[in-house]
């Protein structure tokens, strides 16, 4: 009986640490909400959009979108996006449409959405709202 107790009571005691340590792992992981925001500003070639862009709370840097029409915002271009160290993070397609004062926005990939955003011009740029598609 004394040994069921002992087995019953180290039984227990590694399901609580277990427990405890999967419960300070998760919490000590940066929850990253889908939500980012991206400022697009002209640059000096025509056709160029300099970005800086963010995700979350836990990842931001700057970006540069080309091919896309030398006035105004809305088109098609090709975008490049880079981590604040300088390493390279995303690359897509990108669409900018006009509607009335204000914009909506499509991140393709291989033939898929990826990201869809809305905007709406502010004094230095084009500023975006966006959010990652789930598949």
């Amino acid at each position: 009986m004394r040994r069921s107790i002992c087995i019953a009571a180290l039984l227990t005691s590694l399901v609580l640490i277990s427990y405890r340590a999967a419960t300070a792992n998760a919490s000590d992981a940066p929850a990253v909400p889908n939500i980012g925001f991206v400022l697009y500003t002209k640059s000096y070639a025509p056709g160029t959009l300099n970005a800086r862009w963010m995700y979350g709370n836990a990842y931001s840097g700057p970006g540069i979108a080309t091919g896309g029409p030398s006035e105004g915002f809305a088109g098609h271009y090709h975008v490049r996006y880079f981590y604040d160290s300088g390493e390279f993070s995303d690359e897509y397609e990108l669409v900018i449409e006009k509607n009335k004062d204000s914009y909506k926005a499509s991140w393709i990939t291989k033939g898929k959405v990826a990201a869809i955003g809305v905007g709406m011009e502010v004094e230095n740029g084009l500023a975006i709202g966006w959010r990652r598609v789930a598949d």
